[in-house]
C-alpha cells in the first residue's frame, strides 16, 4: 500500500476561532478511512480544505505526492478526487440520468463547437457518457428511474444518486460527507456493503465523515478522531475504540 492522500498540519482560523488546529494524517491507497468526532470537532472544515472549498490558514495537502493545497475544487476533481456533501447538492430540476451525465463532462475533450452541433468526436463521447451514466445508475439501484427528476427522489435515493454522480468523475479518491445521515438501521447496513463494493469494483480509496460510530467501526480500515479541532487518535477501529482520549471525548470524563 502507498500513501495517496496526506494532510500535513492543517489549520483553519475564522477570525479568532481556530476550527482546525495542526491536524495531520495520511490515507493509503484502496483503504476506507474514517474521520469522526463530536459535533464541532472540525471534520467538515477539514473535508472542505481537502476538497478545495476552504483554503487552509496553514498546512499542506499532498495528493499522490503532489502539493495541491491551493488548487480550486474543479482542479482537484479533475485530478481524481470526488466528493459528496452532508447537505445533498443535486440538480433538483434535472433527471437522475442528467445529474450523472454532468459529472462526466469534466473529462470531455471534444470542444465547444463539436459539442454544440453534436458532430465529430462529440457524438462518440456523448454515447460513451450515456452508457456510463446508465451503468452507474444500475450500480446504485436507480436505473429504472433514470428519467425521474432528482427532487422527486426519497432522501436515501438522493444520497445514492449523489454517489453515482461522484463516481462519474472517475475518481481515485472518494470523499463521503456523512453518507448515512437520515438512514434507518437497515439502510445503514446496506450502505456499508455498498461502499465496500464500490471500493472493490473501482479500486478506490474512500475517506468518509460519519456520526454513526458503529457504522464507522465496522466499515473503516483506519480512523482519525478529531475533538475541538485537534486530532486526538489515529489507528484501527479496535485501537481507536479503546483509546482513553476517544472515550472521554464521546462519553465525558469521570468527574
Amino acid at each position: 500500500m502507498t500513501t495517496v492522500l496526506e494532510v500535513q498540519n492543517f489549520t483553519r482560523r475564522f477570525g479568532g476561532l481556530i476550527a482546525v488546529n495542526e491536524v495531520s494524517f495520511a490515507v493509503q491507497s484502496n483503504e476506507i478511512f474514517g474521520l469522526i468526532g463530536p459535533n464541532g470537532a472540525g471534520k467538515t472544515t477539514t473535508f472542505n480544505m481537502m476538497s478545495g472549498l476552504t483554503p487552509p490558514s496553514s498546512g499542506t495537502l499532498l495528493y499522490q505526492g503532489k502539493n495541491i493545497t491551493n488548487l480550486k475544487p474543479f482542479q482537484i476533481a479533475a485530478l481524481g478526487m470526488a466528493r459528496t456533501f452532508q447537505n445533498i447538492r443535486l440538480f433538483g430540476n434535472l433527471t437522475a440520468l442528467e445529474n450523472v451525465k454532468i459529472g462526466q463532462h469534466i473529462h470531455s475533450s471534444s470542444g465547444v463547437l463539436n459539442g454544440v452541433f453534436g458532430i465529430g468526436k462529440a457524438r462518440a463521447e456523448e454515447k460513451q457518457i450515456l452508457e456510463k451514466a446508465n451503468e452507474l445508475l444500475e450500480l446504485v439501484g436507480l436505473a429504472d428511474r433514470a428519467s425521474v427528476e432528482a427532487r422527486n427522489f426519497s432522501y436515501g435515493d438522493q444520497r445514492r444518486l449523489e454517489v453515482a454522480r461522484a463516481l462519474a468523475l472517475q475518481p481515485k479518491v472518494l470523499l463521503l460527507d456523512e453518507p448515512a445521515a437520515g438512514m434507518n438501521p437497515n439502510e445503514k447496513a446496506a450502505l456499508s456493503d455498498f461502499i465496500r463494493s464500490v471500493r472493490e469494483r473501482f479500486q478506490l480509496t474512500v475517506v468518509l465523515i460519519e456520526h454513526h460510530v458503529p457504522l464507522v467501526m465496522g466499515l473503516c480500515d483506519r480512523i482519525a478522531v478529531l475533538n475541538f479541532g485537534q486530532r486526538i487518535a489515529l489507528g484501527t477501529p479496535a485501537e481507536v475504540a479503546n483509546d482513553p482520549a476517544v472515550i472521554e471525548a464521546y462519553l465525558g470524563g469521570d468527574d
